[in-house]
């Protein structure tokens, strides 16, 4: 076939070209600052947590005195009102009294106007989203539970958004090395800016926010940026127009395809597991601090955290850059990816330290970044993505005739199905079956579309047999053709894939 003839092809499946879009993306630039800059950074991130603090305070003394009030019988009408907990109240209750509240206990010196208002309203708007989410989760409005705001320690992650005033890129003069933000002013930047200003120049990117914070031993920006993409083009002709992978992860391999590539698993945190038991034994010689004394830690001490610090550092780095790799070149290479929906939570949640290897082990892999990465790139990309039903046994699934085994132990490696004897490795077994799972969300078709929205694809049904008392399942065919069934009704899959 032509590529002229693949053109036309791939062009009668897609529907009419959809409009430019916009998506919300982070630029993350590591800062070089200046000593004074430093001290300028760590006073408005100490300003955010005292706003903070003091909005919590404001609430939570309001919600005590009206509990003591109801406890001693108090009429509901003579009860002290409840105050409002938006932020447009906090904050205007902020500006009354800001000046009786922010003084240095010392030389009696206001000190509020050292830092920009955006150190006092980002943490005043950060305490009532807090608060918002508490009374969801008891509501049902969100899901899961939510305690209540606690205050913020000073050991707490520097942090500090700015979303107005004048925050954003330095491009005079051609300059791609600094950055801007309110009241500290130019800063310099460990790497170039050039990327974000080209875009911001040419009007297809717009700055909306800016969140400074003090993370793993470097302060650094992240300018969180709404950029408008144009209308999807027609993914580029390659040998195999209508390509389709499943991808199984796990832990011996990281990632399992379809096509029968292994992508192995690097292990980052085992890698420096051995230094990292050193460095603890030699942080556990050092006079660290006592929160019952009040003691302090020492110097050599702070030393070895520091070192601890570098390692996480180094380990965190490598399992992203590893991540962003693989599924960048997923996205680019296959028009449609299926993936296994784990809750990867649920499995490390507990188990005691019997399964504590297998949990750290997980926890190192970051499969469920792997899911989070693709489903944003995706939508970037205009590429395909389902994500396969929970209980969908794909490891139990053959792959060549659809029958589903019973038992599959973890320790069994290699699929061998009992129905006709084919064999295959457990892991590249299931990718196979969540390939085919594609067709199946495509209303049988024999392949995904090229990047086309699926989101009217048909929907089936999870299907979960009953048991029978003798552990079997309800309807199960006997002897050889137990667990032959139709597999369409165990395809549920879930498109994440959004225009």
């Amino acid at each position: 076939m032509t590529g002229t003839a693949v053109l036309a092809d791939r062009t009668a499946d897609i529907a009419a070209p959809e409009p430019s879009r916009v998506v919300i993306r982070a630029f993350v630039y590591v800062l070089d600052p200046t000593q004074v800059q430093v001290e300028a950074m760590r006073s408005h991130c100490g300003a955010q947590r005292f706003a903070y603090n003091w909005a919590l305070s404001q609430v939570k003394a309001n919600l005590d005195q009206r509990a003591a009030e109801r406890s001693y019988d108090v009429p509901d009408a003579e009860v002290t009102p409840s105050m409002s907990w938006s932020a447009y109240s906090l904050r205007k209750h902020w500006n009354t009294v800001k000046n009786d509240i922010a003084v240095n206990p010392d030389t009696g010196k206001v000190w509020w106007p050292e830092n920009s208002k955006e150190a006092y309203s980002s943490g005043i708007a950060n305490c009532a989203a807090a608060l918002s989410n508490w009374t969801d989760a008891r509501s049902g409005k969100r899901k899961g539970s939510m305690g209540f705001p606690r205050f913020k320690s000073k050991r707490a992650v520097l942090s500090c958004r700015f979303t107005t005033g004048s925050f954003g890129l330095v491009t005079d003069g051609g300059d791609r090395r600094h950055v801007q933000l309110p009241r500290i002013g130019a800063i310099r930047t460990c790497e170039s800016t050039r990327k974000l200003a080209r875009k911001t120049i040419t009007g297809t990117a717009r700055i909306r926010s800016a969140t400074l914070s003090y993370r793993r031993g470097r302060w650094q920006v992240s300018f969180s940026v709404e950029i408008t993409l144009p209308a999807r083009a027609l993914p580029a002709v390659t040998a195999c127009p209508r390509s389709v992978v499943g991808v199984d992860v796990g832990l011996k391999h990281l990632a399992v395809l379809s096509t029968g590539e292994m992508i192995e698993n690097p292990k980052h945190a085992r890698k420096h597991a051995k230094r990292l038991r050193r460095l603890g034994r030699r942080a556990s010689r050092r006079v660290g601090p006592d929160r019952r004394t009040g003691r302090l830690p020492s110097r050599r001490w702070q030393r070895v955290q520091d070192q601890i610090r570098a390692v996480h550092t180094r380990i965190a780095d490598a399992r992203r850059d590893h991540l962003h790799k693989l599924t960048t070149r997923l996205v680019r290479d296959f028009d449609t990816v299926v993936v296994e929906d784990l809750n990867i939570a649920g499995m490390t949640r507990s188990g005691g330290a019997y399964k504590r290897g297998l949990s750290r082990a997980l926890h190192d892999a970051g499969l469920a970044e792997i899911r989070r990465q693709l489903t944003y790139k995706t939508e970037w990309t205009g590429t395909s993505l389902h994500v396969a039903d929970r209980w969908y046994p794909s490891s139990k699934t053959c792959s060549s005739c659809q029958v589903v085994k019973i038992k599959l132990p973890l320790n069994v490696r290699v699929f061998l199905c009992d129905a006709c004897g084919y064999r295959a490795d457990r892991d590249h077994n299931a990718a196979l079956n969540l390939a085919a799972l594609a067709a199946v969300v495509d209303g049988g078709a024999s392949s995904a579309s090229c990047g086309r929205d699926v989101k009217d694809a048909r929907q089936k049904p999870t299907i979960r047999p009953a048991r029978r008392a003798d552990g079997i399942a309800a309807g199960t065919p006997p002897s050889g053709e137990r667990g032959r069934g139709n597999p369409d009704t165990h395809a549920e899959c879930t498109n994440q894939h959004s225009a």
